[in-house]
């Protein structure tokens, strides 16, 4: 059985949540499903426990695992946490800040621009290189902060899958 921990505005105890199989719903461990329509893009209507409610959802933020949802006139912020990612914050591993060394190609392509030099320092996410691969481009960021040392890949050639495109010092 599946299961995700939920820290509601960033309360001090945690609801779990479980699911029988991929396709049910998240419920909240010991309760039965409730019942939750999609009505708009963004916005549910949800019976749970007798009462009815309105959920909009604000933003969705993958990345860090949160959800900033309104339910009728109060809004929420919810932390959600898989049981890999609850482990590595019980045993302090998501703090440690494992230096970036190097980028390489998650795909064959033809590398279209390069928009660092040796020298620049990047922030996660920061624009590394575009690279096309099966007629679509595809920008590759930084995956941490980080100076880069070297630039291997050159602007109009192809590289591989796996081939080692920038290396940061």
């Amino acid at each position: 059985m599946a299961k995700l921990y939920a820290t509601i505005n960033d309360r001090k105890d945690v609801v779990v949540l479980e699911r029988p199989s991929p396709s049910a719903p998240w419920v909240p461990a010991g309760e039965h499903a409730a019942d939750l329509v999609r009505t708009g893009p963004f916005t549910f209507s949800l019976v749970r426990q007798g009462r009815s409610h309105r959920v909009l959802i604000l933003k969705e933020d993958k990345e860090n695992g949160t959800v900033r949802l309104r339910v009728g006139a109060r809004t929420y912020t919810v932390q959600l946490q898989d049981d890999r990612t609850k482990l590595m914050q019980t045993l302090g591993l998501d703090k440690a800040t494992a230096q970036v060394k190097e980028i390489k190609a998650p795909m064959p392509g033809m590398v279209l621009n390069i928009l660092v030099k040796p020298g620049d320092a990047v922030k996660k996410n920061d624009p590394i290189l575009v690279l096309e691969a099966m007629k679509m481009e595809n920008l590759i960021k930084a995956p941490g902060d980080a100076t880069v040392s070297t630039v291997h890949a050159e602007k109009g050639k192809a590289v591989e899958k796996g081939q080692l495109l920038v290396s940061f010092g």
